[in-house]
């Protein structure tokens, strides 16, 4: 086999004939098998729940079914079981059916889209939204769309998996800043034309937040695009785009998260937003969201914006200083370092009922491999304190 060839193609003969075609059932039997010979090979388990408790089950040889609490759900306000958004989706599920049929621009749009879009914009403090069938599709979207060939982009080392696609899909000059470096990201920025900056607000793996006012102070000063992926940011951080009025600013962030239903979104100006539609491939060349999808999304935002809403994130905010006080977010990582000794600490986790995931390379960095606790709005004193206690058990601390 040649530097360039896939496993199980095989050489042409030296005789002029065509080759033999590839073995492809051999080439997806060595991929598995060099996933499983790193120890990372992964297989995804029901939990049968509605809500953060529910039945865990297990793959095929893994340990026993059992009754769990999650803390890895990004239900950050326990929305997903909100009554409002469950009797919206039930309510539009009888009005327009399973699914939209089509994408928006064909005849997938319903009502109920352009009215979450409008309250998603005034949520943002922007002119318009734009909905997408998920949050990865609108970062997709939104980087292909406004990083075209020519464009410099310049995104943080830590930024999400779908920012990093978006960047390669979008053909534009990618750098890659330190993270949280704005001395390295202004040099990068040095005698650009035309730049576009990515970032998430909150990165995911780490839960720590971005200095959004600084990077949009530092776009405005080169006249670059600030994209900022909010997915996580329930707890913030906030930015107010009227403050920084000479700065172009667009806003990223998912319906799955903080509103417990299923979805993405830009927002930004109002002719930004038409540009997505009759630019993003993500956009254009989708089915539209669901109807329930859409109608959960715009119940769960009215009860966000709402005193119930206020009560909601304090709550959130309340638990995320219990297990570490002053935490920016409600993503919380104990890195434990080893990978074998992160997958054992998540096993010994759930031994004692608690689901705490352990993240581990590609995701993160080698030698970084850790815990990460997500905290809700949903979880109570008894589950908080059970967490606490099972950790300090495995001598582990936020």
């Amino acid at each position: 086999m040649t530097a360039t060839q896939h496993p199980g193609e095989r050489d042409a003969p030296g005789d002029g004939t065509a080759p033999e075609p590839a073995d492809w059932a051999a080439w997806v039997e060595d991929q598995c098998s060099l996933i499983a010979a790193t120890g990372r090979w992964r297989a995804p388990r029901d939990f049968d729940a509605a809500g953060h408790v529910g039945r865990y089950a297990p793959v095929p040889g893994d340990v026993p079914d059992r009754d769990v609490v999650s803390f890895a759900s990004n239900d950050y306000l326990g929305l997903s079981q909100h009554p409002a958004g469950r009797a919206a989706a039930i309510a539009a599920v009888e009005r327009w059916g399973t699914g939209s049929g089509a994408a928006r621009l064909i005849v997938g749009a319903r009502p109920v889209h352009r009215e979450l879009e409008h309250e998603l914009a005034a949520w943002r403090g922007c002119e318009a939204a734009v909905l997408f069938p998920t949050g990865f599709a609108a970062n997709l979207g939104a980087l292909t769309t406004f990083a075209p060939p020519g464009t410099r982009l310049l995104s943080d080392e830590l930024n999400h998996a779908s920012i990093i696609d978006g960047a390669r899909l979008s053909r534009a000059d990618v750098g890659v800043y330190r993270h949280h470096d704005l001395d390295h990201l202004a040099s990068l920025l040095h005698g650009t034309r035309r730049a576009v900056i990515v970032t998430d607000s909150v990165f995911s793996m780490d839960g720590d937040v971005a200095d959004l006012d600084a990077l949009a102070e530092l776009a405005a000063r080169h006249g670059a695009l600030l994209v900022i992926d909010e997915a996580h940011a329930v707890l913030g951080p906030t930015l107010d785009v009227a403050a920084h009025d000479g700065a172009a600013i667009l806003r990223v962030g998912t319906l799955s998260k903080t509103l417990g239903a299923l979805g993405g979104f830009v927002a930004g100006t109002r002719r930004a937003t038409e540009l997505l539609v009759n630019r993003a491939r993500s956009y254009i060349f989708t089915t539209a969201s669901t109807p329930a999808d859409a109608a959960a999304a715009l119940a769960n935002l009215r009860v966000l914006r709402a005193p119930e809403g206020d009560a909601l994130v304090a709550r959130l905010r309340a638990n995320v200083d219990r297990v570490a006080p002053g935490h920016p977010s409600p993503i919380v990582p104990i890195v434990v370092g080893d990978e074998d000794d992160a997958v054992e600490a998540a096993a010994a986790m759930l031994d004692r009922g608690f689901l705490v995931p352990a993240i581990r390379p590609p995701t993160v960095p080698l030698g970084s491999s850790r815990l990460r606790i997500t905290l809700s709005a949903a979880h109570d004193d008894a589950q908080i304190d059970g967490l606490l206690a099972a950790l300090g058990d495995l001598g582990l601390g936020a």
